[in-house]
C-alpha cells in the first residue's frame, strides 16, 4: 500500500468521519474516488465499493486507486445509483455530491437494498426538508447529522438508519406540525446548538428580513401573500433560534 496520504476537503472529510469503523462502505457516485481512498488508508473501511453513473470520473477514481495502490481495496463499478450493487457487499452506503430529490430517487428505487444496509451517510445537496420528510415517511432514521460552511456554501451531512416501517403510523403520526418544522431545522442539529447552524439560521432570517423590506414598499396581493408567507418563515427561524438556546 502506498505511503502517500490523501487529504480531504472539510466537506469530504466530514462524510468519511460519519461511516463507523470495520464496515465494507459502497460509494455511490464516488467522483474521484478520494473518500474511498481515504476510509481504506486511515484504516475505517477494510474494503470499499467506489460507483458512478458516468465513466469519465470513475476513469479517474481508478486513476487515483492505482496511484495509492489501493486496487486490491478499491472495486469500481459503473452504476446508476445502488442498481449494480449486490445485497451483502457492503455494510455501509455514502451518496453525496447531489441533489435532494435525485438522491430520494436513488432510495426509491433500490429501496430494499438500501433498507439491509446498516447505515447511510447522506448528503444532500438541496432541498433538505422535502429530503428529511422523505427519510422520515419511508422509515428510515437519522440517528446523526452534523453542517459546515465550505467556500461560501453550507453542507449537511446524516448518518441515517432503516427503522421498523409501518405505513399506517406514517400516515398517522409522522406529518405533525412539530415533524415539519424538524424537516426545515434539524432537531440534531438545534439539539447540538451547533455553532455552524447558529450562523446558516442567522444568515437565512437576515436573507428573510432584506426580502419583506423589499416587498414592504409593493403594492398588489401577490406581494401581500408573499410577505405573509416570509413573515411566516421568519417566525419559524426565530424558534428554532430560541430553541438552540433552552437546549
Amino acid at each position: 500500500m502506498s505511503e502517500n496520504r490523501v487529504h480531504l476537503s472539510e466537506r469530504l472529510q466530514c462524510l468519511a468521519d460519519m461511516v463507523p469503523e470495520g464496515k465494507r462502505v459502497v460509494d455511490v457516485g464516488c467522483d474521484h474516488g478520494f473518500v474511498s481512498i481515504y476510509l481504506v488508508q486511515s484504516g475505517i473501511s477494510p474494503h470499499v465499493l467506489a460507483m458512478d453513473v458516468r465513466e469519465g470520473p470513475l476513469s479517474r477514481a481508478k486513476e487515483h486507486i492505482q496511484t495509492y495502490g489501493l486496487e486490491q481495496y478499491i472495486e469500481t463499478r459503473i452504476s446508476d445509483g445502488l442498481k449494480a450493487f449486490t445485497p451483502g457487499e457492503a455494510e455501509v452506503c455514502i451518496c453525496a455530491g447531489m441533489g435532494g430529490r435525485l438522491m430520494m430517487s436513488i432510495l426509491r428505487d433500490s429501496e430494499e437494498k438500501a433498507k439491509q444496509l446498516d447505515a447511510l451517510i447522506l448528503q444532500p445537496q438541496s432541498e433538505l426538508p422535502v429530503f428529511r420528510q422523505f427519510l422520515r415517511k419511508e422509515g428510515y432514521i437519522v440517528t446523526d447529522e452534523n453542517i459546515l460552511l465550505e467556500d461560501g456554501k453550507y453542507y449537511f451531512v446524516m448518518q441515517v438508519i432503516s427503522g421498523v416501517y409501518s405505513r399506517v403510523a406514517s400516515e398517522q403520526t409522522l406529518d405533525t406540525e412539530e415533524e415539519r418544522f424538524y424537516d426545515n431545522f434539524s432537531r440534531i442539529l438545534l439539539e447540538k446548538r451547533h455553532p455552524v447552524m447558529r450562523r446558516y439560521l442567522t444568515e437565512q432570517r437576515e436573507s428573510v428580513d432584506k426580502l419583506m423590506k423589499h416587498l414592504k414598499d409593493e403594492d398588489g396581493e401577490r406581494a401581500a401573500s408573499r410577505l405573509s408567507e416570509l413573515s411566516s418563515e421568519r417566525m419559524s427561524i426565530d424558534k428554532a433560534l430560541n430553541l438552540m438556546d433552552k437546549y
